[in-house]
């Protein structure tokens, strides 16, 4: 499988497993918490795969940017939750390094 479709595996799997974390109620809750560890377990299997194949703070900004986005995205979106013009900037910015190390950086996944 190309190290690319293993970095968005890990980042999907940590989105799931951030949606799961706050669902699970600090803890009280049996499947969201389940499904996290589990989905954070598996993220971190799938990134210990990709840093064989790329720089590790590569691979960390790339999954770490890319996560905090979609997370709020969904939170946006399905948990009602408000993100202010600041919140909207910083997350545009941090798309926006993303983007910059997959088109430009030599160490990105290509």
């Amino acid at each position: 499988m190309p190290v690319w479709a293993w970095l968005m595996g890990a980042v999907a799997l940590e989105v799931v497993g951030t949606t799961a974390l706050q669902q699970s109620a600090q803890f009280t809750r049996v499947i969201p918490t389940v499904l996290m560890a589990v989905c954070y377990g598996l993220s971190f299997y799938a990134l210990s795969v990709v840093v064989q194949s790329m720089p590790m703070g590569m691979v960390y900004a790339i999954w770490s940017g890319t996560g905090i986005a979609l997370i709020s995205l969904i939170g946006a979106v399905f948990l009602n939750q408000q993100i202010d013009t600041a919140g909207v900037i910083g997350i545009a910015l941090i798309a926006a390094g993303v983007i910059v190390i997959n088109l430009f950086s030599g160490s990105g996944p290509h």
